[in-house]
């Protein structure tokens, strides 16, 4: 069982109705450039979530039945009780997630984005889920069944994901007790108030009991105290992993080489105590920050939405636990799937690579899409229709990546036109 399988048409429902709405509001809330890095973040995910979710599974059962000294019914009640324990457990090692290097490295990129709508909820690391997984190893040794654990962790899982968002204001009475989207929002703020704030996912009551509560009074600036300015999916997974890593080079005893991983944030190596910057005076308000924008490929939005959608299907027949794709196969989809979205990344940025790579996986995913339904589905053949709608598809896309993905031919997505025209400074636009 897939628990992002089950919950993938609620929340890809909930984010087509929020960007609609507001599209219709004119609010600003979405801009294209960061949900598209949102989507294809999530998507690179899911691939490394298959093989996450199956280690996790096998390992729970492992547990259960070689330490588990009775079995809980599943009941109502006791999966009431399972689920506050869940909860519980999460606050504490999200707190660790904000609080030691190696653990923040794994969650730093769900808190890179610099907005703050449903498609944030969906920017995850690839490094992530093993953590999360592995914090509720008691859960099997206390009685309870692997398959009511996974049960409720996916239903944990999508009950926090509608906190991600500006859309929904106060809650009024819901708050006292229950994580809310504005006690979210203040989790995600760099204002320096904000910063390891409000870790509860279903409970607040975990962070007024334990000392990080915070309400929402100030408006809240969202991102990270270090951007990693770019909108490669691969560059935002692994922005904190390279910074630790060059560190741990860099660092002229071994001790700290090893010691830098475990340390909190904000620590230095013997030696290296003045380079970069220490937790004490960090954080900032939306009058200081500076947005990252950059310049894209002419006619990369319509695009781009297009081949989004292409992808979904791709990666549900990669991950899907019923698809037919041997184990090698899904390694090799997924590889697609990682250049896709890299491309994605350069296309964004205007990087005079990035049609090179588009070009690429056009081709390895028109084969592979073709290999899939021949060999696996029995719906294709190399001159039946749906073979040949494929390759029109990847013909005309690369007809438009030759024609419009050009040097000589950059612009501003249509919402930073529209700020930078009503005088809105507060965006840094990059070419390359």
């Amino acid at each position: 069982m897939n628990v992002y399988i089950i919950s993938a048409p609620i929340i890809l429902g909930l984010l087509v109705i929020e960007i609609i709405y507001c599209f219709i509001k004119g609010n600003g809330y979405y801009k294209f450039q960061d949900t598209v890095a949102n989507v294809g973040t999530a998507i690179g995910n899911q691939c490394v979530n298959l093989v996450v979710a199956a280690v996790i599974y096998q390992s729970f059962g492992y547990l259960f039945d070689n330490f588990a000294m009775w079995e809980i019914p599943t009941t109502w009640w006791s999966l009431a009780i399972l689920l506050i324990l869940i909860d519980f457990l999460f606050y504490w090692f999200h707190r660790v997630g904000h609080t030691i290097n190696i653990f923040w490295a794994a969650h730093m990129p769900h808190h890179s984005s610099e907005e703050m709508n449903l498609g944030v909820g969906l920017r995850a690391s690839v490094t992530q889920r093993l953590f999360a997984f592995s914090v509720f190893w008691p859960l099997p040794l206390l009685g309870f069944t692997p398959d009511a654990i996974y049960s409720m962790v996916a239903l944990h899982l999508l009950g926090s994901y509608w906190h991600h968002t500006r859309v929904i204001k106060k809650l009024g009475w819901f708050e006292k007790w229950f994580n809310s989207p504005s006690h979210h929002r203040v989790h995600h703020g760099v204002n320096p108030q904000y910063i390891d704030k409000n870790f509860g996912e279903f409970l607040i009551i975990w962070d007024k009991m334990f000392g990080t509560f915070e309400p929402e009074v100030e408006e809240v600036c969202y991102g990270v105290t270090h951007p990693p300015k770019t909108w490669d999916p691969t560059n935002i997974y692994f922005q904190y992993w390279k910074e630790l890593a060059i560190d741990a080079a860099k660092a002229p005893r071994f001790i700290d080489k090893i010691k830098i991983w475990f340390m909190p944030l904000g620590w230095r190596p013997k030696g290296m105590e003045n380079e970069g910057e220490t937790v004490a005076g960090i954080g900032y308000t939306l009058s200081e920050q500076v947005k990252f924008q950059t310049k894209q490929f002419r006619k990369s939005k319509p695009y781009l939405i297009f081949h989004i959608v292409l992808a979904m299907m791709f990666m549900y027949i990669t991950v899907h636990t019923k698809s037919p794709l041997s184990e090698t196969d899904r390694w090799i989809f997924s590889g697609a799937i990682f250049v896709m979205i890299t491309a994605w990344g350069g296309i964004l940025e205007g990087k005079k690579w990035a049609p090179i790579i588009e070009i690429f996986r056009l081709l390895l995913m028109a084969v592979l899409t073709a290999y899939a339904m021949d060999q696996l589905y029995h719906v294709s053949s190399p001159t039946g229709i749906p073979t040949l709608v494929v390759f029109s598809i990847t013909a005309g896309s690369i007809l438009w990546v030759s024609k419009y993905f050009r040097e000589d031919k950059l612009e501003l997505p249509d919402e930073e036109k529209v700020m930078n025209a009503s005088g809105d400074n507060n965006v840094a636009i990059q070419s390359r």
